[in-house]
């Protein structure tokens, strides 16, 4: 089995304490840390910002995997950035200039993430699959979290594992959206290598995060 890293969504965490839940995860054996951000107009939803995230900075040292949906995103990278995001995924409907961006990121010395709703076609990035750290595929429309997954998008990580071994690139395949212990090893046989959950992990077996994480990992 390939290493499988699991990504836990704090959106799904008790708000009134996310510092010492960022604590149980990291216990737990997170890989990441999915901070969710919404602004009321990308997506019909509005979570944090910068500050919220440069003051969780001091409660683990795990990535922090930051997840903008926000629109325009360009003129606030820099500010996620600096608050202390390690990877930083937009979307490519969210910006003027998917490479503009792309370069920001980069010059920021972060990751690039690029995510792809279940209507986004992999054809609107498959040219600059090279320049990308990561793909975020959704498996729900972004908006809110507890969604339930949507099937088809099993053939889209399919497609985009093929394009990715093919042509010998080297991105990571993250999956977002309803991931529980009951797809979660479909998602993984078909291409992605990291497991973006918030609900399954936070409310399964009594809320011991510990055993959900290492479940999703070994399906």
């Amino acid at each position: 089995m390939k290493n499988i890293q699991i990504s836990p969504s704090i959106l799904s965490a008790d708000f009134s304490q996310l510092g010492k839940e960022i604590k149980r995860l990291e216990e737990g054996g997170a890989d990441l840390i999915h901070v969710d951000v919404m602004d009321g107009h990308f997506v019909p939803n509005i979570t944090i910002g910068p500050p919220v995230i440069k003051t969780l900075r001091n409660y683990t040292k795990l990535p922090f995997d930051v997840h903008l949906m926000i629109s325009p995103v360009h003129k606030y990278i820099k500010n996620f950035a600096e608050a202390g995001s390690d990877i930083i995924t937009i979307h490519p409907e969210a910006t003027d200039n998917l490479i503009e961006s792309i370069q920001l990121i980069k010059k920021l010395k972060k990751k690039v993430g690029i995510s792809l709703n279940p209507n986004t076609e992999i054809v609107v990035i498959e040219k600059i699959l090279k320049e990308i750290d990561l793909v975020l595929i959704m498996s729900v429309f972004p908006g809110f979290g507890g969604q339930k997954f949507i099937p088809e998008v099993i053939e889209k990580i399919k497609k985009l594992h093929q394009i990715k071994k093919n042509n010998n690139l080297r991105f990571d395949i993250e999956v977002d959206g309803g991931i529980n212990f009951s797809n979660s090893k479909e998602v993984i046989l078909a291409g992605a290598n990291i497991l973006v959950s918030g609900t399954t992990i936070f409310k399964e077996n009594k809320g011991d995060i510990k055993k959900n994480i290492e479940t999703l990992r070994s399906m």
